[in-house]
């Protein structure tokens, strides 16, 4: 796919892949050998037809392709831009064996974004307005939420989404950046999600301003916790308690959601130094490198203790962090922040690494090298090692079974708690995962509902 020149992007948050033209679109779509059993179809989380909105691209029938899709994915456009296809979809097409894949998740986002472009009155936003059906309550209008709020509302239920921020999106908006996702595209998505009768309340801490015994006094039937890992994890090393020192959530957050990158246009201030340290190698962590470069870090590294091989981050994403100058520091552990008289971070504190035996996760385990140490001089750290649930409301439901890492336990094929009107899915019950998995989880979490209100 076409793209920005990295010398141009890292100066601006624009998006960076311009996505397919129709020319480019039909002739990838032609390539889809429209299996009979497609393999592809069992990599889709959220189940999409995708031999057929191929076949529709194929044909120019572009506004049945975008049907196909929404049939069962409701954020298409945020999907063909974020989804892991290389793991799911693309992974399981027949020309993966011999070749590459067809791009799936390209051809999702030109479908998308055809459909944005060129929309008619049957797709406008126009809030339809649900005063029948049982009250179902969803916690979080993140991508599982809205994806679970959706369903149930073309079901028939009176859906309210109880949201903590003041948009809607949850790590759409918060999380990814703009260079990555527009954020118009992620209200544009939420407003279809709204039309299809949805409401959403925003500011609204569930645990604080309301308990779910409260809405269960006001009538709401079922609930569906999907407030998504907010609760950002540290290394417990000396000096993360420095100026300068961010998580990733906080750094993240201020960039794209408070808009910090337009300050002062924006309120919301956000200080980067020259030299940035980012810890970690997921998805965040390119997220907050890539964005402290074009908030003018001069250099940007990322320091992880493992190999390039274990990085759980989506090669796309590494592959543009390096494009982009990003600086690699591999089999490398933070061991201590030093900071200056003022208490401002001056330098970062490693030891290197070598590999192991594999761990619980499967992947080799690193092993201090004793006498390696070396420092790096930087003034900016961003800790991007993971994210755990957040206690407010989960510590207000009485009974609720939770795992010892705090996550709510509810069964994977249906997201049945062991309290009966209770559901809950996304990153709350995995721990942080892929968008396109909690919006997985949030369309199976809607036929567990029905069926439980049904009986």
């Amino acid at each position: 796919m076409r793209e920005q020149n990295p010398k141009e992007r890292i100066h601006n948050f624009m998006e960076v892949p311009y996505g397919y033209n129709k020319e480019e679109a039909i002739v990838e779509a032609s390539r889809c050998l429209q299996c009979k059993n497609p393999p592809c179809v069992k990599g889709c989380p959220v189940e999409i037809k995708i031999p057929e909105f191929i076949r529709a691209i194929k044909e120019e029938r572009f506004s049945d392709a975008i049907s196909v899709i929404k049939m069962t994915n409701n954020l298409p456009a945020v999907c063909g831009r974020v989804c892991p296809q290389e793991d799911q979809c693309e992974k399981e097409c027949v020309l993966q064996r011999k070749g590459k894949p067809v791009k799936i998740g390209n051809l999702e986002r030109f479908a998308a974004d055809w459909n944005r472009e060129n929309k008619n009155g049957s797709d406008s936003h126009e809030p339809t307005v649900r005063t029948e059906g049982l009250k179902v309550a969803v916690i979080g209008a993140g991508p599982s939420g809205l994806t679970c709020a959706s369903d149930l509302a073309k079901m028939g239920y009176q859906v309210t989404i109880f949201e903590a921020l003041h948009k809607a999106g949850g790590v759409l908006t918060y999380g990814i950046p703009e260079f990555r996702l527009p954020k118009d595209i992620v209200m544009d998505e939420v407003a279809g999600i709204e039309s299809t009768g949805v409401e959403i309340k925003y500011n609204f801490v569930i645990g604080k301003i309301k308990t779910i015994d409260d809405l269960r006094n006001e009538g709401y039937k079922a609930f569906y916790i999907a407030s998504g890992a907010g609760l950002p994890h540290f290394m417990n090393i000396p000096g993360e308690n420095l100026n300068g020192v961010y998580s990733a959530n906080e750094f993240l957050t201020r960039v794209n959601l408070m808009k910090a990158y337009k300050f002062p246009e924006y309120d919301t201030p956000i200080c980067v130094g020259k030299k940035v340290a980012v810890i970690g190698a997921g998805n965040v962590a390119m997220d907050s490198a890539r964005s402290a470069l074009r908030l003018g870090a001069e250099a940007v590294y990322i320091v992880y203790r493992r190999t390039e091989q274990e990085m759980p981050a989506r090669i796309d994403e590494i592959h543009h962090a390096q494009e982009e100058g990003v600086i690699f520091h591999l089999l490398t552990t933070p061991i201590k922040i030093e900071g200056n008289e003022s208490g401002d971070v001056k330098k970062l504190l490693c030891i290197k690494n070598e590999l192991g035996e594999p761990d619980s996760s499967g992947r080799r385990r690193p092993v201090p090298v004793e006498g390696s140490d070396f420092e790096i001089a930087v003034d900016t750290v961003i800790v991007a090692i993971g994210n755990s649930a957040n206690p407010i409301l989960l510590a207000t439901i009485d009974g609720l079974k939770l795992n010892r890492w705090g996550n709510v336990e509810a069964d994977e094929t249906n997201c049945k708690t062991n309290i009966k009107d209770i559901f809950a899915g996304g990153d709350i019950v995995t721990g942080a995962a892929t968008v396109i998995a909690a919006m997985g989880a949030g369309k199976k979490a809607a036929r567990s509902i029905d069926a439980f209100l049904k009986n």
